[in-house]
């Protein structure tokens, strides 16, 4: 990672870049994510009245699913770290017609919220992309009252996840980068049960759950798969834009090819992913 404080800018500059590919592709996303949000929400038990809080919500949804469940007299607090993603989520709420929500820009290793204030915190595959989610896990625990409960869902290792995988061994292969450090802040970084578990419990959650869900992200082509890539990961367009013409061509049927496995008769592409879901009591 090198330095955190330069890591958590260029992380917080990528996302406000990338907000409004993930409002473009918001369907595809939220539909694999589905089963993830569900497992989620049951996790922290929503009733009537509770102040649920989201973090990294992206564009929402997930806060939403409880938003209904805490009616009548609840509060969601939908946040993110950067404005541009709280703004996908406040337009998704309209459409929706979600009127209990807040809109907040909340990092999730400062969260600007008073103590034991919260009944429940959701964090959709969030916290292993942060430089330091211990610290976030104890903010999280700051804030929820005494039997509040967070749930977290975090990727599990590359080999069951194809969709992230390849395209980055891949895109190594062609600009001839160093493979990234996996216990750094990405994707991967909490593919470890284990470290899940000793994350929750060293930062003072008690009744920890680990389980694994399966998704799958379905597109209508390869194509449709490429285009999406680049608007949703900027990290993954500013590689593909730094390499050449020939370096882009041999990339994309590097990644065509290996993907040709997920790929049905009529052209549409499903990647697998796995990821672990998790819930603990405060």
């Amino acid at each position: 990672m090198g330095d955190p404080s330069a890591y958590r800018s260029a992380s917080l500059e990528r996302w406000a870049r990338a907000a409004r590919g993930w409002e473009t592709h918001r369907e595809i996303l939220q539909a694999a994510g589905q089963p993830v949000s569900a497992w989620l929400v049951d996790a922290i038990a929503p009733q009537p009245g509770h102040r649920v809080l989201e973090l990294a919500a992206g564009p929402g949804d997930t806060g939403f699913l409880a938003a209904e469940l805490i009616l009548p007299g609840g509060t969601l607090i939908s946040s993110d770290a950067v404005e541009e993603m709280v703004d996908v989520a406040r337009t998704r709420a309209t459409e929706l017609g979600i009127s209990n929500v807040e809109f907040r820009t909340i990092d999730a290793e400062w969260i600007d919220l008073p103590t034991a204030q919260l009944d429940g915190v959701l964090v959709r595959w969030g916290y292993m992309l942060l430089a330091d989610p211990e610290t976030a896990l104890r903010e999280t625990r700051r804030v929820l009252r005494p039997g509040g409960r967070v749930a977290l869902a975090a990727w599990t290792y590359p080999a069951d996840n194809p969709w992230a995988a390849i395209p980055s061994q891949e895109l190594q292969a062609v600009s001839g980068v160093d493979a990234p450090d996996l216990d750094a802040p990405n994707a991967f970084a909490l593919r470890d049960p284990a470290r899940i578990r000793r994350l929750l419990e060293e930062t003072g959650f008690t009744d920890i759950a680990v389980d694994q869900l399966d998704v799958v992200f379905r597109y209508d082509d390869l194509d449709a798969w490429w285009h999406a890539q680049l608007d949703i990961s900027a990290g993954f367009f500013d590689s593909v834009r730094a390499l050449s013409p020939a370096q882009r061509d041999d990339l994309r049927d590097a990644i065509d090819e290996r993907f040709a496995p997920y790929v049905a008769s009529d052209g549409t592409l499903a990647l697998p992913g796995r990821t672990h879901v998790a819930a603990a009591g405060a």
